[in-house]
């Protein structure tokens, strides 16, 4: 008799993954994950428990294959703004790549969902806001190395880029080009607020 073929479970994350991202949380019925998983239902509630569990665990590896882009940019530059202008520039690439569904997981898979996923309404929600943390702690930076104005609003700033992310990955996914995304970026980046350094004579 022969053997059956061994699930992969990587494999089955990932085709859910792209799933979860081009349908969202509540389109997305297990009927359909289990069908571009190669799996059937008693499988998946095996290995990944439920559909909710399963989203937690896709959300989990978009972050770090698809999203790690944003927290190398924030670490790796020396300035916020550095930071800040590769985020933006990096994200038009990423939500734009052909290689998989456009836009950002994170800020789309949960616009439309009852009250019944409230939990994965706020998964979601805390991500968006950890990384909007980030934001700011890297324009307080520039603050603190007197790269920027000390009465600079660092919360309204760090919220400002957020929402032109956000609205980054909605264009995307109306089938906006990479090169759109990109003046986007570059036009953002004019609302960094300008500092005079001042000199004594």
């Amino acid at each position: 008799m022969a053997r059956q073929r061994a699930f992969d479970r990587d494999a089955a994350l990932d085709s859910a993954l792209r799933a979860f991202w081009r349908h969202g949380y509540e389109a997305t019925s297990v009927a359909e994950l289990t069908q571009v998983m190669g799996i059937r239902p008693p499988s998946l509630y095996a290995a990944f428990g439920d559909k909710r569990r399963l989203f937690e665990e896709v959300v989990r590896r978009f972050r770090d294959v698809y999203g790690a882009f944003t927290a190398r940019a924030l670490t790796e530059e020396p300035t916020g703004r550095q930071a800040m202008e590769r985020v933006l520039r990096e994200t038009a690439v990423a939500y734009t790549d052909p290689a998989h569904p456009p836009g950002c997981l994170i800020i789309t898979a949960a616009t439309n969902c009852g009250p019944e996923s409230a939990e994965v309404e706020e998964l979601l929600r805390g991500f968006r806001t950890a990384a909007k943390a980030a934001f700011e702690a890297r324009i307080r930076d520039d603050v603190s190395a007197g790269l920027l104005p000390a009465d600079t609003d660092t919360a309204a700033l760090a919220a400002f880029y957020a929402a032109v992310i956000q609205g980054m990955s909605t264009q995307s996914r109306d089938g906006a080009s990479r090169e759109h995304l990109v003046k986007v970026a570059e036009l953002a980046m004019t609302a960094w607020p300008a500092h005079e350094v001042t000199t004594v004579r």
